[in-house]
């Protein structure tokens, strides 16, 4: 099939009454129908709150559930790992599926996975079931987490920072709710884990509905520019050569540094603030603390980012509160905690800005699909050894000094590729791809 549904779509000037991003990539280009712009926006929102509640949900429960399950230690383990490694290993299969049924079509399906990943895990009987389920919302999670900036590029081509924030918005607020809302509710519903786990499959099912008539539109559309004419010289399928340009490979390693970071901050923030002496449920308000941080800045930042023509700066700024937040910990754990949360929060901003600058460094919707993958996925597999060397050195050491070090250290470079991946220019220029 035409690769035209992920060509550069170029929205004309609208007048102010007009809500609808208009794709216009050539003058015969199929209408748009007036319902299509407000549901796409509702369709990015609910989408991005269900990339991370399947994960943090889990986490919540994760002693119950093991209990539950009689799971052993290395299965455990593996449960673990699981998100990282389906998200490098699927997230690499979007281009293609994306050339071939369009990306607003995978993302319906994404929806689909993570619902049905949601709904058959808590009926588990054992281990291995569980983990099945758990990988089929994984993959759909891998799959949105890649082609959510290509929807974004294809449609709002001239407001990728306005509309990056909301769904990073939306992403940071379905992280902390997952993580915050899914005790209580298990106490509220009955005490069950299952029925705790349970719950967050409705969230996942609303966000199917608004995709479903988003992807008959979009496959509407590809059939009217396709009987037009229009699709006639889709793009060669260039996504080999993304390996041959620095920016992609400056994005791909700062995306990895900046999940270890996020990764190491989620599983072991807490026990740094409970070997210090801080209480378990004060270590866990503290925790909620650094994580909802992002849910303004995350709004914030890309916009800031997408006025910018270097984002490098806000990378800068971003690695040295993360600096002062690890020197903190490693000096006064204890006595600053407070500040030490709230700075660790603003430093784990880096993600909304790294997914800004990956529909940043493309021209087009086509070069955002392939460099989104190959950042996301390679990304994804540098963050793996992360928290498992910080366990590590922690069991080791018996203390944090080494562990806050190495976070401490792998900044520098953060901070470095960051800058490298801001600059002003695209993956297109640097290994002579067509558009």
């Amino acid at each position: 099939m035409p690769d035209d549904e992920i060509q550069t779509l170029h929205r004309p000037k609208a007048a102010p009454h007009q809500a609808l991003p208009r794709p216009a990539a050539t003058p015969a280009a199929a209408p748009q129908p007036q319902w299509l712009g407000p549901v796409l926006i509702v369709g990015i929102v609910l989408a991005a709150l269900n990339l991370r509640p399947a994960i943090t949900s889990l986490g919540a429960l994760f002693e119950e559930t093991r209990t539950g399950l009689g799971m052993s230690g290395t299965v455990a383990g593996l449960i673990t790992s699981v998100p990282a490694l389906c998200f490098a290993a699927v997230g690499v299969t979007a281009p293609r599926l994306s050339r071939r049924f369009g990306p607003a079509a995978v993302v319906c399906a994404g929806m689909a996975a993570i619902a049905a990943g949601l709904l058959i895990r808590p009926f588990a009987s054992n281990a291995a079931g569980f983990l099945a389920a758990s990988a089929l919302s994984l993959a759909g999670i891998a799959l949105t987490n890649v082609l959510l900036p290509v929807i974004v590029k294809r449609w709002f081509p001239d407001r990728v920072g306005t509309m990056t924030g909301l769904y990073s918005m939306a992403l940071a607020a379905g992280t902390s709710l997952a993580a915050a809302a899914t005790v209580p509710l298990t106490s509220a519903l009955g005490g069950s884990w299952r029925t705790g786990l349970l719950v967050w499959a409705v969230l996942a099912l609303a966000a199917v509905l608004p995709w479903l008539p988003i992807a008959t539109a979009a496959r509407r559309t590809r059939a009217a520019e396709a009987a037009a004419g229009t699709a006639a010289g889709a793009p060669a399928d260039t996504g080999p050569r993304v390996v041959r340009s620095r920016t992609a490979w400056a994005l791909a390693c700062y995306f990895g540094l900046q999940a270890t970071g996020a990764y190491v901050t989620m599983g072991w923030l807490p026990q740094i603030f409970r070997d210090a002496g801080v209480s378990a449920a004060t270590a866990g308000v503290l925790l909620a603390v650094t994580m909802v941080m992002g849910v303004p800045l995350a709004f914030v930042i890309p916009r800031l980012a997408g006025r910018m023509r270097n984002q490098g700066p806000i990378a800068v700024t971003l690695g040295l509160f993360g600096l002062a937040g690890y020197l903190g910990l490693y000096l006064a754990p204890a006595a600053g905690a407070w500040a030490w949360a709230l700075l660790l929060g603003i430093s784990n901003c880096a993600f909304p800005l790294v997914i800004t600058m990956i529909g940043l460094r493309a021209r087009s919707s086509a070069g955002v699909v392939r460099l989104s993958a190959f950042a996301q996925s390679t990304g994804y597999l540098i963050s793996i050894p992360g928290p498992l060397l910080i366990g590590a050195l922690y069991q080791h050491s018996g203390g944090w000094d080494l562990p806050l070090a190495l976070m401490a250290g792998l900044l520098v470079p953060q901070i470095a590729l960051g800058v490298l991946a801001g600059r002003d220019r695209t993956i297109e220029d640097e290994c002579g791809m067509r558009n």
